[in-house]
């Protein structure tokens, strides 16, 4: 691949950055528009899926389409669904060149595009930037091959690994510095999950505040018995999608309560210990979710990880020890060797005011 390529894509990768947490359950894309060596049209698919990016940047371009080198981030569509194939319309607008990052592995799709394309006479690039587009869009790309979304999960812990204290105060581990970041990361993610335990200590909004956003993350509450705190949560569904995720023992007056308030339910299937994890997952990835921003607590997150089901760790270190009466940041997972946890690879650290951000990504 030449210089202007790999640029030209890195580009489009940055517009398709803009549309995480608002396009699902469609992928978050990119698109560039080069003729001549100029950029002509830009594009980067919009809030709930429609217009993808291709033609956003094909309108923005117009005329000067024609000839030009399209950048996308994913193969361009090319089922008829609510609109026409994103690729008829780059045959349409008479695009010479197509330079795309990966294939996309929808079966409706899933090499089609670049063939629709290479059939018209227009000559395909793939591959370029192939494992920067798949990790910017991991969460589609595992709601397809796996039925379930990319799971973040963040833990805000003392500097000895503790997130509350003993009788469950926990408002404020971290500094105002750490939560803005927090805030920050729901609105790039479709929704935003916390356990029963952890809804009944707060009763928390979750919505993402002071950062202007227009669209919501959906709010998710894995409760297996739906006895959950009726105040903040309910109070705000108007401002922002709530899901529960419950048993079949929830009673049919909790689950008739919360949906009069205009909470959707999912039933998924139920353990010795609460909700199943893969299950819930699936429910998330069958409802359109792509990218979910899980805040614990501690029974959620180790139900999580045991399952192998985390595919990020975000871990907010502060400088205070609680000791070990507090309440630990993991609940207790099912006894196995070493070797057969889950590893997880250090991506950044950074100051985040007064606290310490650490990131990680999954061995895969």
């Amino acid at each position: 691949m030449s210089e202007a390529d790999r640029r030209h894509m890195a580009l489009a990768l940055s517009l398709a950055r803009r549309g995480l947490g608002n396009t699902w359950p469609n992928p978050a894309v990119g698109c560039v528009l080069v003729n001549a060596g100029r950029i002509v049209g830009r594009g980067w698919t919009q809030p709930g899926g429609r217009p993808h990016a291709e033609r956003v940047a094909l309108a923005q371009a117009g005329d000067l389409a024609r000839g030009a080198t399209a950048y996308v981030t994913l193969e361009p569509c090319s089922h008829h669904g609510k609109t026409s194939p994103c690729a008829e319309a780059l045959v349409a607008a008479g695009i010479s060149r197509v330079v795309s990052a990966q294939t996309d592995p929808d079966p409706r799709v899933s090499g089609w595009g670049h063939t629709l394309l290479r059939a018209a006479g227009i000559a395909v690039d793939e591959g370029v930037l192939e494992a920067e587009a798949r990790a910017l869009q991991i969460g589609f790309l595992l709601r397809v091959t796996e039925g379930r979304p990319m799971l973040t999960l963040k833990l805000a812990t003392s500097f000895d690994g503790r997130i509350a204290t003993e009788s469950g105060e926990s408002q404020w581990i971290t500094g105002p510095d750490a939560r803005r970041w927090v805030h920050a990361q729901r609105a790039r993610h479709d929704a935003v999950m916390v356990g029963g335990g952890t809804a009944r200590a707060d009763d928390p909004l979750l919505t993402v505040r002071g950062l202007g956003v227009a669209r919501q993350p959906v709010r998710v509450v894995a409760s297996r018995a739906l006895d959950l705190p009726r105040r903040a949560m309910a109070a705000s569904i108007t401002q922002a999608p709530l899901w529960l995720l419950h048993g079949a023992s929830a009673s049919p007056s909790a689950r008739g309560w919360w949906q009069d308030q205009g909470a959707q339910l999912l039933e998924v299937a139920e353990t010795a210990t609460g909700l199943s994890a893969p299950e819930m997952l699936r429910a998330l990835g069958q409802a359109g979710l792509t990218r979910v921003f899980c805040e614990g607590g501690g029974q959620l997150a180790a139900a999580l990880l045991d399952a192998d089901l985390v595919d990020e760790l975000v871990g907010f270190t502060a400088g205070l020890a609680l000791g070990g009466t507090g309440r630990a940041a993991v609940a207790a997972m099912r006894p196995q060797s070493l070797a057969a946890f889950p590893r997880f690879d250090l991506a950044s650290e950074n100051r985040v005011g007064m606290d310490l951000m650490h990131h990680w990504i999954r061995r895969r």
